[in-house]
């Protein structure tokens, strides 16, 4: 057995589980490609993976790669990162380019409509399944945004909707069903997200108790899922990486603005809220809409859509609208309803992500492990991009156009991959 897998035992243990006294399986391991397992934790910071907070995925670390972290790509929002990770494409060229957006042709996006989401328009680049798919490997999702859209004609070879609340223990039982396949039908390719982390940081803080829960609930999935791999044989047979698709910063009660006073409805609309703003200046309104709001503010900064740092690779795509307002570290601008609801939790401390993707608090995890990575690697910061040629070279499939580079993640792989 790899140290990938004794580290996942010795996790089990740390947990107070009994499957680290277990003797290994002797369950045989069919000859065949390895399977690629991604798995994201939502809103998951490079910090909070610990040996006190988070034994088993700290253990897993440890043992095989872990990096410093990942930059995410811009905007430090889920749809754009996790759609980023598995085409190598920044939001500005898959045209993901905000949790909230709009289209001349396909009209509004938001991540809670069921039939926006499943509209492959959206969709741009191609995914890893999809590239799989043409080529006949089997691959499966349990959840991961642009896995219920048609794109490109294509599908994963089976899917399911996202459903919020979903036990972090029960995602994982679903993947152990589909690795316990027969070889000729199990899935060379899957994926598993997990949002508990991001939904307890959001209502309550990173740093809350509750978000504390939440990392421990997804520690002893991690556990679970290690066990399940050994139990059936599968150790080292597997690569796994363990990913976030971005941190997150504490907001503290009263740091939230209404988009309106930035500009008024009659002046430009919010085509998004939150962190990064949008704004579409009302026709004739264009002049004015500038005036209101280019340049730096007490808590944000504005830049016409062509004018934004050039680090962040934004502002080219026709979706992005023609005033983009980044909030300062620390601070929500927030549609009506929003804005009320955030004002009658009084002095509760909030969480959010969506800040500048050079901040240290805005840094994604990684971790990697299985018979393709060297055991003990330590990586620098890399873009998040970085990782879809990774996760096409470990499938042994040829990358799509992209914009990441697998450089800074060669010093991890085995000679032979």
């Amino acid at each position: 057995m790899r140290i990938f897998f004794r580290a996942g035992l010795l996790a089990c243990a740390l947990l107070a589980s009994a499957c680290a006294t277990r003797p290994p399986s002797t369950a045989p391991v069919e000859t065949q490609p390895a399977t690629l397992l991604l798995v994201s934790v939502d809103g998951l910071r490079p910090a909070d993976i610990n040996a006190a907070a988070m034994p088993a995925l700290t253990a897993l670390g440890d043992a095989n790669v872990r990096a410093e972290g990942m930059r995410p790509s811009y905007p430090a929002l889920t749809f754009p990162n996790h759609y980023a990770l598995v085409t190598g494409l920044r939001p500005d060229r898959h045209g993901i380019v905000h949790n909230a957006m709009a289209d001349a042709s396909l009209g509004r996006f938001r991540t809670s409509d069921r039939t926006a989401v499943e509209t492959g328009g959206w969709w741009g680049g191609v995914p890893v399944w999809v590239s799989a798919s043409r080529l006949g490997v089997r691959s499966a999702t349990m959840f991961w945004p642009g896995s219920e859209a048609e794109i490109d004609g294509a599908r994963p070879w089976q899917w399911h909707p996202y459903r919020s609340g979903t036990r972090a223990a029960d995602s994982v039982a679903q993947v152990l069903q589909w690795l316990a396949l027969p070889a000729g039908e199990r899935p060379r390719f899957i994926t598993m997200y997990l949002d508990q982390v991001d939904e307890a940081s959001h209502d309550h803080g990173p740093d809350s108790p509750q978000a504390a829960v939440a990392r421990r609930e997804v520690d002893a999935a991690v556990a679970q899922l290690l066990q399940g791999l050994h139990s059936l044989g599968q150790a080292s047979a597997t690569n796994l990486l363990v990913v976030s698709d971005h941190g997150f910063e504490t907001i503290p009660p009263g740091h939230v603005l209404r988009v309106e006073d930035m500009a008024p409805a009659d002046v430009a609309e919010a085509v998004s809220d939150g962190q990064v703003i949008g704004f579409a200046p009302l026709p004739g309104k264009a002049a004015e809409a500038e005036r209101r709001l280019l340049g730096r503010h007490a808590h944000y900064e504005c830049w016409r859509k062509q004018g934004l740092p050039a680090r962040w690779h934004y502002g080219a795509h026709p979706r992005i609208p023609a005033i983009v307002c980044q909030m300062a570290p620390g601070w929500d601008a927030l549609w009506p309803k929003k804005y009320a609801a955030a004002l009658k939790r009084g002095n509760e401390t909030r969480g959010s992500h969506g800040f500048d993707p050079d901040l240290p608090s805005m840094r994604a995890a990684f971790i990697a492990a299985g018979p393709a990575f060297r055991a003990g690697t330590r990586l620098p910061v890399f873009d998040n991009v970085d990782v879809y040629p990774l996760l096409m070279r470990l499938l042994a499939l040829p990358p799509e156009r992209n914009d990441g580079d697998i450089a800074p993640l060669l010093p991890a792989l085995e000679p032979t991959q």
